[in-house]
């Protein structure tokens, strides 16, 4: 369902004593647990809605924050109405149910008017001072996508680090991702490609993978990540699992090639076998069938592969029903459910000054 968009102020400013243009951008945070970090946030990228000048001498500002409410478990909704009042700028995106990152991430895509449009997490990991260098790098490299590449350890456990590496070694060495390893949720997009990229983008989707299919240069910007303004991550292992198979199953036909292989690959093994005991049988004297225990475990093995391989066609041809049924990718209301009215006494927004106009 398609969101009407804001047209973005791109009126000339003064910078370096000449004039310019200045960009403008469309800032989209996807909001799931946000209730004590997103007005922080928010606060921070006020400072970026008058003209910037970035390092490169470019001249940008902000011209709208566009919040999408995942339903995630917390107050977020009480904080976000609190920004749309305190901020000009601010305006929120109500999801019906609880979609997921991309599809959020997506939907502020498909409402951003600005001639480009950053991504960015809702846990204060993302400095937006790094945004006029992602800009800078998008201008100099005549890249249409530009990605955050972290300097420092991600602020997470180690054992959720080495899980993450893996995934991307994975899909860079079995699924042909090579460049898997880039993909960061902090990134700045053309806006004309993200809004159209948006309205095609089905139910199943993996936001960088579709990225791929539609952008050709891409740049890097080194940032450092700072930590998440919560005890807690948004993400469990059983969320990132699921992340990692939906980049899997966009990944193309290459896990049916797998499959294809694995199928020759057992089929090559299962005629060795049957050659060897059929020369065996010939050869030697008093032959018997032995081995019933080996036997077993090769049908086991077998039996599983084929059933994992089964599986795997299954989640693909799963994705092409979403498709082909019409599956929404998202459905937007007008406001958030109404809650009781003592609830909404009481603002959720934590530490953050109100702003006023």
């Amino acid at each position: 369902m398609p969101i009407p968009s804001r047209t973005p102020r791109t009126a000339p400013v003064v910078a370096n004593g000449r004039p310019s243009r200045s960009h403008a951008l469309s800032v989209v945070v996807p909001i799931y647990r946000g209730e004590d970090t997103i007005g922080g946030l928010v606060a921070e990228l006020h400072e970026l809605t008058r003209p910037t000048e970035t390092p490169g001498g470019a001249t940008f500002q902000i011209d709208e924050i566009i919040l999408v409410h995942d339903r995630g478990p917390d107050r977020s909704d009480v904080v976000l109405q609190e920004l749309e009042r305190a901020y000009p700028e601010v305006r929120t995106i109500w999801l019906s149910r609880n979609f997921g990152q991309d599809a959020a991430t997506i939907a502020g895509m498909s409402a951003a008017g600005g001639d480009w449009i950053v991504t960015m997490d809702e846990d204060g990991q993302h400095d937006p001072r790094f945004i006029g260098a992602f800009l800078d790098a998008a201008l100099s490299e005549r890249a249409e996508l530009v990605y955050s590449k972290p300097t420092n350890t991600r602020p997470h456990g180690f054992l959720r680090n080495l899980t993450s590496r893996g995934a991307k070694l994975v899909l860079a060495t079995v699924f042909a991702f090579p460049d898997s390893t880039r993909f960061e949720s902090y990134r700045l997009i053309r806006g004309a490609i993200g809004r159209q990229l948006a309205e095609v983008a089905s139910n199943g989707v993996y936001l960088d993978v579709a990225l791929t299919w539609v952008v050709g240069a891409v740049a890097q910007v080194p940032v450092e990540l700072r930590a998440e303004g919560r005890e807690e991550s948004g993400y469990n292992y059983r969320r990132l699992f699921s992340l990692f198979w939906k980049m899997v199953l966009c990944s193309g036909t290459r896990g049916l090639r797998l499959v294809s292989l694995l199928g020759v690959t057992l089929g090559l093994g299962g005629g060795v076998m049957a050659g060897v005991i059929v020369y065996e049988a010939l050869t030697t004297d008093n032959w018997a069938p032995e081995g019933w225990a080996s036997m077993i475990v090769v049908l086991l093995l077998v039996s599983g592969a084929i059933l994992f391989s089964l599986g795997l066609i299954a989640e693909y041809l799963g994705v092409a029903l979403h498709i082909l049924v019409g599956k929404p990718l998202y459905l937007t209301v007008d406001s958030p459910t109404p809650r009781p009215i003592a609830r909404e006494l009481t603002t959720a927004n934590k530490g953050n000054d109100r702003v006023e106009h």
